[in-house]
């Protein structure tokens, strides 16, 4: 290697170990030291894994072929490979080029052209063949290339976490669905039996009627409340079959019905959901890690730009041999060789590399806004789950004990309606507000455990 080479080639490697802009620090976002609503900070309940916290082995399977076939999982899978590509390409950057060419050239000089002492008739013609090796490389001495490929590492990062992110939203829209599912089944179930009391409060009214005991207004008031029924199970039965299509598209499969495993009122919730301390939020949850690869992508982009400011040195070489015929062309006098470093200078460009570093900081200084408030989302998600899951829970319960009067309210006026001693519209209030009551206890039900799966996916629980 020729000295000068030599030395150039070690005052590159020297100056490639600096790289200008500044360096990633995580920005200082303050946490409270517990959640709003906590009880406790003891072992958060989003270190359970899924399928030990909601046990049905239905519900399992349904999320198991959702993880498999679910269009938006493929979709950022693909989105993952795609900037895993855009990173190995910017990687290569960093790398010398090197390349094979081979050419054919044949010429035919003009007789009374650019040559004017040839001698007449004499041959100008001219065909030669030439292959070899090329090199080429940008010399990284500033750092750009370097910040260049810490940018694409960190987006490549970015879609892995929008992919965890997808991966979380998706188990937890299965669950729900699934809880939504089982509530319906429960309401139709309920409208179906309020049915057959309708019916048998019709017959009753009809026979009393026939008797004279009672008058036609009492029949009319038992036909509405078997409308109200039968107008109950249409309903519950076409929000099933929509909520049954709703999950089978995100299982990826066509629209059918959704297998069964265990009823609402055989879900439990826990009785506790520790939170866990909101510092490990920011290292749990995929979308307070997504937007921090975006925010190192960004930091690392004011390096590239600014390294613009500086020479950018690169080298070209050429080893080959030229030759007429190609016998010759691998022979000693037949080898050629270049070599050429080149440098380009910034000198006058109307202020364009100042505004591509000004939009570079721009752009970081927005993304720390937009770190800092999916933070602080995350934190108004977490305690608005917790203080709905307290509520719903307590609201459950005293549900529970109304819809647990209303059967005693309801047995009582029908003795007393049986027995003479009270119209048929008592006996039609207690049905109603019972009916009304089961109605709005299920619901409850699936809204305490819809609170939980909402908790879980808030503190970023571990779905994977």
């Amino acid at each position: 290697m020729k000295p000068a080479l030599r030395s150039l080639v070690f005052a590159a490697v020297f100056f490639t170990g600096c790289a200008m802009g500044p360096n990633y620090k995580r920005p200082d976002v303050p946490a409270p030291p517990q959640f709003r609503g906590a009880e406790s900070n003891e072992k958060s309940i989003a270190d359970t894994k899924w399928h030990d916290l909601f046990q049905d082995p239905v519900l399992k399977d349904l999320v198991e072929t959702a993880l498999k076939q679910n269009y938006d999982i493929r979709i950022a899978a693909e989105r993952v490979m795609q900037a895993r590509a855009q990173y190995g390409i910017t990687r290569s950057d960093l790398f010398p080029a090197l390349g094979i060419s081979t050419q054919f050239v044949a010429n035919r000089a003009a007789r009374i052209g650019a040559i004017p002492f040839a001698p007449p008739g004499a041959n100008l013609d001219a065909g030669y063949t030439q292959a070899g090796f090329t090199l080429s490389w940008e010399l990284d001495i500033w750092g750009r290339l370097r910040r260049l490929k810490e940018a694409g590492a960190a987006e490549y990062l970015a879609t892995e976490e929008a992919r965890r992110a997808v991966t979380t939203s998706l188990v937890a829209d299965v669950t729900s669905g699934y809880f939504t599912l089982r509530a319906l089944d429960l309401e139709l179930d309920i409208a179906r039996k309020t049915k057959e009391v309708a019916e048998r409060g019709l017959r009753l009214t009809q026979l009393r009627r026939d008797r004279g005991v009672v008058t036609g207004l009492d029949v009319s008031q038992a036909e509405q409340f078997l409308y109200t029924a039968n107008a109950q199970i249409e309903a519950s039965e076409r929000s099933m079959t929509q909520a049954e299509n709703a999950l089978q598209l995100l299982l990826g499969q066509n629209p059918a019905a959704a297998p069964r495993g265990k009823a609402l009122e055989e879900f439990i919730a826990p009785s506790a959901v520790p939170p866990g301390l909101p510092s490990d939020l920011l290292e749990r949850r995929p979308d307070i890690r997504q937007a921090e690869q975006r925010l190192i992508a960004a930091n690392a982009r004011i390096g590239a730009a600014r390294a613009m400011y500086f020479p950018r040195i690169s080298l070209t070489g050429l080893m080959a041999g030229q030759s007429r015929y190609l016998e010759q062309l691998f022979t000693g006098p037949a080898r050629q060789w270049n070599f050429t470093p080149a440098a380009t200078i910034p000198i006058f460009d109307a202020g364009r590399i100042r505004n591509e570093v000004k939009l570079s900081e721009a752009s970081k200084r927005e993304l720390v806004v937009v770190y800092e408030k999916t933070i602080q989302t995350a934190f108004r998600e977490v305690a608005d789950s917790l203080t709905g899951y307290s509520h719903t829970r307590k609201q459950r319960e005293q549900q529970e004990l109304l819809v647990a009067a209303l059967r005693k309210s309801n047995t009582l006026s029908s003795l007393r309606y049986e027995g003479g001693l009270d119209s048929y519209l008592q006996v039609l209030d207690a049905q109603r507000n019972l009916f009304q009551g089961e109605l709005t206890l299920a619901q409850l039900r699936l809204q305490e455990l819809n609170t939980v799966v909402q908790l879980y996916r808030a503190l970023g629980g571990g779905w994977q």
